[in-house]
């Protein structure tokens, strides 16, 4: 341990982290210095620079990221259409590559022997922050302490905090917060509590981002969102950066109560989890750009990126955002995203997000071959007969093999069947003079039937009398 002389920690100023502030100076005798990111989490940054201040942390890097954020990582990942399992937008995964880049950057230029950061040993968050740190410096030594130290429970940690004089928020000390957050610029996530029990519904009053959609505006709102190249630029005609337009779809979505989910997932490491999840913007960017895709993309491409999409979403949440194979799917996916220019128009009505047009100059859609009206000409459905024909071949042939087997196998079956039917009758042949040779056995014969005459007694001569 006495090998580490100076550490970046990922700080957010909160009790775990500030708590590992503490033990890394106490347990490794190093220099701390400590590395916060906004990211759009919403919370002041100004207390984190205090608390590390007060214990004598020299140098403090607190940086605002929500472009870089936005533009390199959030909206790379929409380019892919991203669901891990169906339903989970990637918000906390999407965070912890960029977070990172930035430890080893930092770390590298201030010459630090090891990064550390406040993830447990039984989540995620553990893997993404170190695949991420292993792949862009290959030789850093990783501190984690939650796998090293016994402080494993909330009260050992307020305990500790109380010892060094670590200053805790009200709440937690009271245990009055009853969830895990994790916010950013694209979402919020609550774990623990009563979610940890998946039969129990979470009180309202858990959600921060969005209104409860019975309680959303009577009346839809129309929104327009202007792509180019697969990235959202505009809302309602104004260009914006990625950071405020993403923004300012929270903003909307939240309003009208869209981006709700409560999800149990797989985790990486093994076990099952139950998260809740407020996504309100990304969930509208992307029905949007999936409405500009299915207008601008050729099908077999569309599809292709829809195969791909799982793959690519299990990447991200299983923290391989550095890794070839993801880098080598973004190079496909971007290269799709040439012609995914246009326009799209929402309405928003009380948690639903419906897509009311769509509108591009790369677009594919020809209406003089979709329509039903007489269209001059221009696609002769009699071709359809050959089309259909040609891609039925290999059924039709399957069906006429199939048949052929069966013709073949109808004498043998017969011959069985018949040799079966034989074989019953036989048995039941059997069966029948079993009976009448046991009633014949039962029977006497003549020689048996004849009475027998009884044996003639012997005469016993009579005894003189004696004088």
């Amino acid at each position: 341990m006495s090998q580490v002389k100076k550490v970046v920690l990922a700080y957010s100023g909160g009790l775990d982290t500030s708590v590992i502030l503490k033990w890394l100076q106490d347990t490794y005798g190093c220099e701390v210095i400590t590395f916060t990111a906004d990211i759009g989490q919403g919370e002041e940054l100004e207390p984190a620079r205090r608390k590390a201040e007060m214990f004598g942390v020299k140098k403090i890097y607190i940086e605002d990221l929500r472009e870089e954020f936005v533009r390199d990582f959030v909206f790379p990942m929409f380019r892919a259409n991203a669901l891990y399992e169906g339903e989970y937008l990637l918000g906390t995964s999407i965070a912890r590559p960029l977070i990172a880049k930035r430890l080893v950057e930092i770390a590298r230029r201030e010459r630090a022997d090891a990064i550390s950061h406040g993830a447990t040993g039984k989540g995620n968050d553990q893997v993404r922050f170190e695949l991420g740190a292993y792949a862009l410096m290959p030789d850093v030594k990783v501190i984690a302490p939650w796998r090293e130290w016994d402080l494993l429970s909330r009260d050992k940690l307020l305990a500790y905090a109380d010892q060094h004089g670590i200053p805790v928020d009200y709440k937690k000390r009271k245990g009055e917060a009853p969830y895990s957050m994790d916010a950013n610029l694209l979402h919020i996530s609550f774990e623990g509590g009563i979610l940890e029990d998946p039969s129990r519904a979470p009180g309202e009053d858990m959600w921060r981002l969005t209104v409860s959609p019975e309680k959303a505006p009577g009346k839809p709102e129309l929104v327009e969102i202007d792509f180019e190249r697969g990235d959202p630029v505009a809302i309602n005609g104004v260009r914006m950066t990625p950071a405020v337009l993403l923004t300012e779809l929270n903003r909307l979505g939240g309003k009208h109560g869209v981006g709700r989910l409560d999800l149990v997932e797989n985790r990486y490491v093994g076990m099952k989890s139950r998260g809740c999840y407020e996504t309100p913007g990304g969930t509208i960017l992307l029905r949007a750009h999936r409405a500009i895709e299915s207008l601008t993309l050729d099908r077999e491409v569309a599809h292709l990126k829809d195969d791909l999409m799982p793959r690519y979403a299990s990447l991200v949440y299983n923290g391989y955002w550095w890794s070839p194979e993801r880098q080598t799917l973004q190079v496909l996916i971007d290269h799709t995203q040439q012609s995914v220019n246009g326009r799209v128009v929402l309405k928003l009505f009380k948690g639903n997000v419906i897509v009311t047009s769509r509108s591009s100059a790369y677009s594919l859609f020809d209406t003089k071959i979709a329509t039903f009206d007489d269209d001059g000409g221009a696609y002769n459905q009699a071709d359809a007969g050959g089309f259909i024909k040609l891609n039925a071949l290999r059924m039709r042939i399957a069906g006429v093999k199939a048949a052929a087997r069966a013709a073949a196998a109808k004498p043998a079956k017969a011959a069985k069947a018949a040799k079966a039917v034989k074989a019953v009758k036989a048995v039941k042949a059997v069966k029948a003079e079993k009976p009448a040779k046991a009633e014949k056995a039962a029977k006497p014969s003549k020689a048996d039937a004849k009475p027998v005459k009884p044996a003639a007694a012997k005469k016993t001569p009579a005894k003189k009398p004696t004088a």
